[in-house]
């Protein structure tokens, strides 16, 4: 009971503070709690798809060729491919921490797994399609531009900022979850 109670803290918290803002404001209370349901009804649509998907990629793709292609010796292909498949990821940003979780399985380097996220976040295609549609191509293109040396950059610090030991944790929590 106690380990679930302390896995569980954050949502226990969460669902109490809602309650108590409930009665202390009843309409902005249940906006909030009503808010809370429909976003974990959301989160329900995509994990599974994301996990079939992340199962799929377990099986089908051999750690070696992940290793080969955005591994450490991976260069400019690593960081392409990263952003490839980050910019045509379907899905809120949380969908993308399950999948970076198997690319550490699988040995993406940690600056790869970095741009890849940030892609997911800043240039998914359909965003993109949106914004030339309805700001202009000269607006999207320039956001993309700027975006993806930025994603680049970003990535590039923090992987050197970590320390090789702060990665491996990072690595091996990685490695414990998908277990």
């Amino acid at each position: 009971m106690k380990a679930i109670l302390k896995r569980y803290r954050v949502f226990i918290i969460t669902a109490i503070a809602l309650g108590v803002f409930a009665l202390i404001n009843h309409q902005i209370g249940l906006k909030a709690i009503s808010i809370s349901v429909y976003q974990f009804q959301q989160m329900l649509l995509v994990i599974p798809p994301v996990f079939i998907l992340l199962g799929l990629l377990d099986v089908w793709v051999p750690r070696e060729t992940m290793i080969k292609y955005m591994g450490e010796g991976s260069g400019l292909k690593g960081i392409i491919l990263s952003i490839l498949l980050g910019s045509a990821a379907a899905g809120p940003l949380y969908g993308a921490f399950p999948v970076a979780a198997v690319f550490m399985k699988k040995g993406v380097k940690f600056s790869n797994i970095l741009t890849f996220i940030g892609a997911w976040s800043t240039t998914k295609i359909p965003m993109f399609l949106f914004e030339m549609a309805a700001l202009g191509a000269k607006f999207a293109f320039t956001r993309l531009i700027i975006d993806i040396p930025g994603i680049i950059i970003i990535a590039y610090v923090l992987s050197k900022m970590m320390s090789k030991q702060e990665i491996q944790k990072i690595y091996e929590n990685a490695e414990n979850i998908s277990k």
